[in-house]
């Protein structure tokens, strides 16, 4: 048991730099389409019961979960540990044009995709001016 505990231990320089990087832990691709925003997270071994998808009141997207270690695994003799058994979060601040109230998530393959909706931009309507022609010398006239 010690061994697990010196493995996933703070004392692991690469395990401390897992935590301490999210990015490493938990990798993300974020596109735009013309119709929605989508997230593509990669969540090796994880079942969606083991992630939570949420948007909060300040247009912020979370998604969370916990890798953890199996009981069989904790009794295991490990020669490596590089892939992270702990909580982690994302979180992206969702633009404008994010319809926050249509937002879908599944999981396929070890995958999570997250499609949040575009709200239709109205683009500002141009206004033209009509341009007056005044006759005569306007200098003569001051």
């Amino acid at each position: 048991m010690s061994i697990i505990t010196n493995l996933f231990s703070d004392s692991n320089p690469f395990v401390s730099l897992i935590k301490l990087c999210p990015v490493l832990n938990t990798p993300v691709d974020w596109k735009e389409t013309p119709e929605a925003h989508v997230f593509m997270v990669d969540l090796p071994g994880l079942k969606k019961e083991d992630v939570k998808v949420e948007v909060d009141e300040g247009r912020v997207l979370k998604i969370s979960g916990e890798r953890t270690v199996e009981e069989d695994d904790k009794n295991a003799k490990w020669h490596l540990v590089e892939r992270s058994h702990d909580k982690f979060l994302r979180s992206f601040r969702l633009p404008e044009n994010a319809r926050v109230d249509e937002v879908k998530a599944s999981m396929e393959n070890g995958v999570l995709t997250v499609t949040v909706a575009k709200q239709v931009v109205k683009k500002p309507e141009v206004k033209v001016i009509d341009i007056e022609e005044i006759k005569g010398n306007l200098f003569n006239k001051l």
